[in-house]
């Protein structure tokens, strides 16, 4: 397959596509932190239509997330969360047939639809609590792992940085290798196509 990892500087989720032989690239506006040949920098929407077959996509949670409530008459007042809600209905309308959009807790539940899976970190082999929600089209549902004990709060309880909000975004390699392995590694099911616009 050809998978695109949208807005990906790690090359986690990336990485895992690739070790089960599929032509998967990164997307990002930052410089990708593993192996740069299979990555792609610069806007993400100027390579949706570049015939994938499947995306996970990423988008930016800042304006999205429940955890910054506080601060959403702000952001609705001068539009940057709809802005942020109109790229994530980009991504959903993408020309892709397969897609995963993952986000935490956020206003995509009640703006655009509810999401079809939460994980945690704690079920695919790490002892940290990071509610994730999972939206996907013609994907199976991901299957936990490895369950652990743990389940601490840590990335909630990094301490303030600049860099906080991106360690924060890393996609957990645990819940990368499942994604790889569940829906890289075996044949899915044939897709439905729902002819959904996500407006």
């Amino acid at each position: 397959m050809k998978v695109l990892v949208a807005c990906e500087y790690s090359g986690r989720v990336r990485d895992a596509f690739r070790r089960h032989g599929h032509d998967a690239w990164s997307c990002d506006l930052l410089e990708c932190e593993a192996d740069p040949a299979w990555h792609y920098q610069g806007p993400v929407e100027k390579i949706l239509d570049q015939g994938w077959d499947l995306m996970v996509a990423h988008p930016p949670c800042t304006h999205l997330a429940v955890s910054g409530s506080r601060h959403f008459p702000e952001k609705i007042a001068d539009g940057r969360q709809k802005e942020a809600l109109n790229f994530v209905r980009l991504l959903m309308n993408a020309p892709i047939a397969r897609w995963c959009i993952e986000n935490p807790v956020s206003v995509i539940s009640s703006a655009i639809r509810a999401p079809d899976q939460i994980v945690q970190p704690w079920e695919y082999g790490h002892g940290e609590v990071k509610a994730t929600c999972l939206w996907l089209k013609n994907l199976p549902r991901l299957k936990p792992t490895n369950h652990v004990e743990g389940r601490e709060p840590k990335v909630h309880m990094m301490p303030p940085g600049p860099n906080r909000w991106k360690e924060r975004s890393r996609t957990f390699e645990g819940i990368a290798d499942a994604m790889g392995n569940q829906w890289g590694a075996k044949q899915l099911p044939a897709c439905i196509e729902q002819g959904l616009l996500f407006a």
